[in-house]
């Protein structure tokens, strides 16, 4: 609602455009940061109870901005108004623990469409009432929208009882924050400082180095604000980029068709319409999104989010490379943003639901939150690199030139392309409603225990993975061990559950845990590490002592070696299932033995017996 005022802010304050650019800035920037710290603080402290303080802020924000008497209060209006953009990633959360499974896909799609609606109807909205009613009005009326969503959410909304133990992350949100203030600030005003220009290079540098002291420490400290170990699953971190590529290519619609609309006619491929009216015509797409909701979810729920966000992807490449030569009227503009639209849509409803899939339920807004924000760096460089490239083809007549247009399609093809490229090796795994089978229990994941996962030392294992399962074998939830060894899952109440528990390098374990007794599990111990042992038997038929024995990977490397002790023996760990080579020699007498063993989950016994070496001369 507000974009359509910054071309009018200079003059209504007496300010600079520069200056008056900062408004839509500080929304970008503020929505960032608040994303992954209050989907975070909702998975520990409550959704329900972070959805209400996130509206609150919006409607101080919509206060502030009423009576704003200069742009620093104006700023600050906007700013705590973008906040509200992680009100998306905590509703999704919500909706996934109080709706039942076969629900969730599309009541995401349909929160994905209201989405679009909502950016398709603020358009013309906030230049319609910019113009007929006071200018502060675009300002304050999302504060009385934020009160009536406050008593909606008090009267139909419970708290959820999913929550993650544990205190929460300051330095990592203190990290992250200021890390993506300023990869943001030099994405977002790059083109008016200059991408080369001291600020936008030091703003990138010093986000980078913030980026690479906060990835450690998530994997040092206990509750982390985002679970490294999570986001670098494969699935997650395909969603991830996915939704990076895919926030450029469906911002690039709304930028370019909207620049396509206004274009004065006498450029030779403008169409001329004011703010107001090309606001109009780019509402049929937001309709799209909104109409292809149900269709969304069904495709999702059927033959799962991976074909839905492939097949999204397509259709995206497909119209953006025909809107190249077919966007020279109101009609082939409207089409292809309305083609567009429904890959969008297709690939942003079954994202939030590939997400919540692939992460334990107790991360559910965080990890979403994260994808979320993801998608808004792919939006803020769609709008930086739009930018720069059309200013590069600026003619005299002070507008762009039609190749400059083609060259963002062309991009956004590519972005398309990628995300497609991405997702394709998951299709095979594509993960359809398992149907349900009678005489199994179904369980609702709403009931969270606590644990610690430990050596036979009582030394915390980390990154440890514990899945739990019910009675009778239905999957029910699954978690990642924090720094600490610590975890949290949830589970269908306080009955029994069988928990099972792996980590790199030792042998698995499980448990039938009643949970009747509190949700305090007892700890689980690892005991047996995975290794190779035996005994190296010498050429006289002796154990050997003294021998080397080293342990090699049959794709290359080394993993380990030791020598044998006085009775021969020997005694190696491995760092994960797989194919080892395991390899003897006697150095005094050159005698050796190699043998390929495989580790299957436990410890493997493999006696060597050496032989004599045989020297081959050389020929020739």
């Amino acid at each position: 609602m507000v974009l359509p005022l910054v071309p009018e802010l200079p003059d209504l304050i007496g300010t600079t455009a520069g200056n008056a650019s900062w408004m839509v800035t500080a929304t970008l920037v503020a929505g960032a940061v608040a994303t992954p710290v209050i989907s975070r603080m909702a998975d520990m402290y409550g959704k329900r109870r972070m959805i209400l303080v996130t509206l609150a802020i919006v409607a101080l924000g919509a206060l502030v901005g009423a009576f704003a008497p200069s742009l620093p209060f104006l700023i600050l209006a906007r700013a705590l108004q973008g906040m509200g953009m992680a009100l998306v990633p905590v509703g999704i959360a919500t909706m996934r623990d109080e709706l039942e499974p076969e629900q969730v896909p599309l009541a995401v799609a349909l929160m994905s469409a209201t989405l679009a609606i909502g950016a398709g109807v603020g358009l013309p909205l906030g230049g319609y009432m910019a113009q007929v009613f006071d200018w502060h009005v675009v300002l304050w009326l999302p504060g009385v929208l934020a009160l009536l969503m406050i008593a909606l959410v008090l009267l139909t909304v419970s708290e959820s009882s999913v929550r993650t133990a544990g205190a929460f992350d300051v330095r990592g949100a203190v990290l992250l924050s200021l890390a993506l203030v300023l990869l943001l600030l030099a994405v977002s005003k790059g083109s008016d400082w200059g991408w080369l220009d001291v600020r936008t290079l030091g703003c990138f540098a010093a986000g980078l180095v913030l980026v690479g002291l906060f990835i450690p420490l998530e994997l040092r400290i206990p509750n982390p604000l985002v679970d490294i170990r999570t986001a670098s699953q494969p699935v997650v971190v395909a969603a991830n980029t996915i939704s990076v590529f895919m926030g450029f290519a469906m911002f690039v619609n709304m930028l370019v068709s909207t620049q396509l609309l206004q274009t004065p006619k006498e450029t030779g491929y403008g169409l001329g319409l004011d703010a107001l009216h090309a606001g109009l015509w780019m509402a049929p797409s937001a309709a799209a999104f909104g109409l292809l909701a149900p269709i969304s979810g069904w495709v999702t729920r059927r033959f799962g989010p991976e074909l839905a966000i492939g097949a999204g992807a397509a259709i995206m490449a497909v119209s953006y490379l025909a809107r190249i030569p077919f966007s020279h009227s109101i009609g082939l503009v409207v089409l292809g943003t309305i083609t567009v639209t429904v890959g969008t849509a297709l690939a942003y409803s079954a994202l939030p639901t590939l997400i919540m899939r692939s992460v334990p339920v107790t991360e559910t807004a965080a990890a979403n939150g994260l994808n979320t924000l993801l998608r808004s760096v792919g939006t803020s460089t769609a709008s930086a690199v739009t930018t720069a490239v059309l200013a590069a083809t600026i003619t005299a007549s002070g507008f762009p030139t039609y190749t400059g247009m083609a060259t963002v399609f062309g991009l956004a093809t590519a972005a398309s392309l990628i995300s497609l490229g991405l997702i394709l090796p998951f299709l095979r795994q594509r993960s359809a409603e398992v149907p349900a089978r009678p005489g199994v229990e179904e369980q609702k994941a709403d009931h969270v225990v606590h644990g610690r996962i430990t050596d036979a030392a009582g030394q915390p294992l980390p990154g440890a993975v514990v899945t739990v399962l019910g009675g009778q074998g239905s999957h029910v939830d699954w978690s990642h061990t924090d720094s600490a060894g610590d975890y949290s899952v949830a589970t269908g109440g306080p009955i029994k559950h069988l928990f099972v528990v792996t980590a790199p390098g030792w042998a698995p374990v499980s448990a039938y845990v009643d949970l009747e007794r509190g949700p305090q599990v007892p700890p689980l111990v690892l005991r047996d590490r995975m290794s190779v042992s035996g005994t190296v038997i010498g050429v006289d038929g002796q154990p050997a002592a003294d021998v080397s024995v080293v342990v090699t990977r049959r794709a290359g490397g080394s993993v380990d070696w030791m020598r044998t002790g006085p009775d021969g023996r020997y005694d190696l760990p491995v760092p994960k299932e797989g194919t080892y080579v395991v390899t003897a020699v006697d150095r005094a007498t050159s005698a050796i033995v190699t043998r390929t063993v495989v580790l299957g989950g436990s410890a493997v016994r493999t006696d060597l017996e050496l032989q004599a070496a045989t020297v081959t001369a050389p020929t020739g």
